[in-house]
């Protein structure tokens, strides 16, 4: 734990006295005052993670990680767990949805290998973090040893400070691992105390019958494993996978050097409560993309207490729908920086009243 306590250390307030000031320009802008809406509330919010007076967004980095989860044995998903690996290999060759939406964006995707249940070929583009082959099957035990829950964590970090040293500005989430969305909606239930149906969906598109088996076998595991709501630590050694809690370690440490995060949808976000329960102030570092069609993702947001950018009924995951969030957000930065202010544009400011 040595190294996450150092990391949550370093998680610092905004800044608000920058953001203050930026509110100030942002309102002297060409423009009547808060018309650019949430736009404006954006920059602002760089502003204050960043803490800097122009801050720029050229840096843009998605990390999409991979793992397997035993609980696919229960049949929760629409989809084998042969696909996680399958996937990785079709993100390493640029042709997935994230690669396509990142390179829109001008963003480098960052691939690694948390837990695939195989050794897969060798790549310069895939980061090896493995902690194991897949989880076990969180309906009969815990789904990894505290260790290994750490250690994802750990690795997460580690992801993240070995990409900043090439330069980031901002990061963007996804991920990759048949079966995380029971995992997902076991530690949303953990932490939110909601009924496990209200939060349970159908992930990759199981049919009713799948749903309600699906709802079962995480109303067991909760049973069976008996996850601490206090301890986040546990409640992903019980009921999470190897690529939320390499997620978990990415948010934290990117709050720890400033840098925005924006979150994918209900995978993300449940990596965002495993590191908003072992630090708070984190929340200030995370913005919500998408509301996933997901419905346990709005329920999860709300108890962070985030509000997403948009709605499009996406549910891929990936990092899809952090790639146009971070479009978004670098549209704001824009506008702080280029725009015009009435007295160099020589525009007559409204009156006062």
């Amino acid at each position: 734990m040595e190294k996450i306590n150092k990391i949550i250390e370093d998680v610092r307030d905004l800044d608000s006295v920058l953001m203050a000031k930026t509110k100030e320009r942002l309102d002297n802008l060409t423009k009547p005052r808060e018309s650019l809406g949430r736009l404006e509330d954006l920059a602002k919010l760089i502003a204050g993670i960043t803490s800097l007076e122009n801050p720029s967004l050229k840096n843009k980095v998605i990390f999409t990680l991979a793992s397997d989860h035993g609980v696919t044995e229960e049949g929760v998903s629409a989809f084998p767990k042969e696909v996680t690996a399958q996937m990785v290999y079709n993100f390493l060759a640029g042709g997935a949805a994230i690669n396509v939406l990142a390179r829109h964006v001008g963003a480098r995707v960052v691939i690694a290998d948390l837990g695939v249940a195989c050794d897969l070929k060798p790549h310069k583009s895939l980061v090896i973090k493995k902690i194991n082959y897949g989880t076990k099957n969180f309906a009969k035990g815990p789904a990894m040893e505290r260790m290994e829950a750490i250690k994802s964590i750990n690795a997460g970090i580690d992801i993240f400070e070995q990409e900043y040293a090439k330069g980031i500005d901002i990061i963007g989430t996804g991920e990759m691992g048949i079966g995380n969305t029971t995992a997902s909606s076991a530690i949303a239930a953990v932490f939110t105390k909601k009924p496990v149906e209200l939060i349970t969906g159908k992930g990759t598109g199981i049919d009713e019958k799948g749903l309600q088996n699906k709802i079962k076998v995480i109303g067991k595991a909760l049973k069976v494993n008996k996850p601490d709501y206090r301890d986040a630590i546990d409640v992903l050694a019980k009921v999470g996978g190897f690529e939320i809690g390499g997620l978990a370690g990415i948010m934290l440490a990117a709050g720890a050097k400033r840098v925005p995060v924006v979150i994918d949808g209900f995978i993300s976000s449940a990596a965002a409560l495993i590191a908003f329960g072992l630090e708070p102030k984190i929340k200030d570092y995370m913005i919500a993309s998408h509301s996933s069609v997901e419905k346990g993702h709005k329920i999860i947001l709300d108890y962070i207490g985030l509000k997403p950018l948009f709605d499009l009924n996406l549910r891929l995951g990936e990092g899809t729908g952090a790639a146009l969030g971070i479009n978004l957000l670098d549209a704001s930065v824009k506008i702080l920086n280029e725009m015009a202010t009435f007295k160099t544009a020589r525009v007559s400011e409204e009156k006062k009243q």
